[in-house]
């Protein structure tokens, strides 16, 4: 199992519909994979499920079936995490269409690790544990390691080799444990100056939390405890274009996709390289994606991803040509994501 977090501590750059539309185009692929929403927003859950499921799923008695559900015999000290429910295609105890049936007739293996709201309320016992690991606590052990336990415990159960963790825009303890369970991680960017700065708060954070996590990792008291590597592997980054001007970014955000590069090296891969390659020539750009603006109405609507909307969901004529695009750039990019992830695509 690989888990990949998508990540930047600045928000509202695409992250949530990123990971939501990969998770489709991985299965679509061939590829069982798990979409795994960790931010206490929930929006990941929101694009997969309707507002009448996850009201079951959040209710205030009786067992949550999401990922705070899984926590909560941990956090209450009742017991260890409690296994995962997984919401995927076909009824049952723990499945359920998560999707149109058309969308799930072509892409059936898209499994959702529910998020939750109540998730937040971990932060503090994450927070609290996270220097008890140093004194060898074997509490302390099991709270840091529980939620990469969830997902290893998603993914077995879906037969998953690649999960994709969606995770809220902060440096807080909460997802420094999301994070402690990535092996990989991608940054998505919008060409702004907001995303920049995340990047050079984002490299050092993340910097830091990997060595912190491999003092603490070799103190584990608890011989049958299994935990994550927490090797958070920075593979690249996304840039979620604006709004285009003959196939060109317009003028006013040029300036912030020329420095992106750069930032990134010095920041992130911790290269001293000075400014100056293009962004179609750095091997740290994964994508630049176009933003589809017409498009995500029509999918928020029908409920399924962008590139596979259809003349009944209302992509007609020049839609169309959208839609194919769409769709040949998230094929690209899930399969550069997953050639450096070392996992192979059937």
């Amino acid at each position: 199992m690989k888990t990949v977090a998508f990540f930047n501590n600045k928000g509202g750059v695409g992250k949530t519909s990123l990971v939501y539309h990969l998770a489709w185009m991985y299965a679509d692929l061939g590829l069982n994979v798990v979409a795994a929403d960790l931010d206490p927003q929930a929006n990941l859950t929101g694009m997969f499920l309707d507002e009448g499921r996850v009201e079951t799923l959040w209710a205030e008695k009786g067992e949550r079936k999401t990922v705070y559900g899984s926590l909560t015999p941990l956090l209450e000290g009742t017991g260890d995490i409690a296994p995962p429910s997984v919401f995927r295609r076909g009824r049952g105890k723990d499945a359920d269409d998560i999707a149109p049936p058309d969308v799930l007739e072509a892409a059936p293996g898209v499994s959702l690790l529910v998020g939750d709201l109540a998730l937040s309320s971990a932060e503090e016992e994450l927070s609290a544990q996270w220097p008890q690991c140093l004194d060898r606590k074997p509490r302390a052990f099991r709270v840091l390691s529980a939620l990469w336990r969830i997902l290893d415990a998603a993914a077995e159960r879906c037969a998953a080799p690649l999960v994709l963790v969606d995770v809220g825009p902060n440096l807080g303890a909460l997802n420094r444990a999301a994070l402690v369970a990535a092996d990989y991680v991608v940054v998505p960017l919008a060409p702004d100056l907001y995303s920049l700065q995340g990047l050079k708060n984002l490299g050092p954070t993340l910097s830091r939390w990997r060595s912190e996590w491999r003092d603490r990792r070799e103190r584990n008291p608890v011989a049958d405890l299994r935990v994550s590597k927490g090797t958070m592997e920075p593979i690249g980054y996304v840039v979620l274009q604006h709004a285009e001007r003959l196939d060109r970014p317009v003028q006013a955000y040029a300036r912030w996709m020329d420095r992106i590069p750069g930032v990134y090296r010095r920041a992130i891969a911790g290269e001293t390289a000075p400014d100056g390659a293009a962004m179609g020539e750095d091997g740290n750009c994964l994508a630049t994606l176009k933003h589809f603006r017409s498009l995500m109405p029509l999918a928020q609507d029908a409920r399924k991803p962008m590139f596979f909307l259809k003349a009944g969901d209302g992509a007609r004529g020049g839609h169309m040509k959208n839609v194919k695009k769409c769709y040949d750039d998230f094929a690209q990019l899930a399969r550069i994501i997953a050639e450096r992830c070392g996992v192979a695509l059937p």
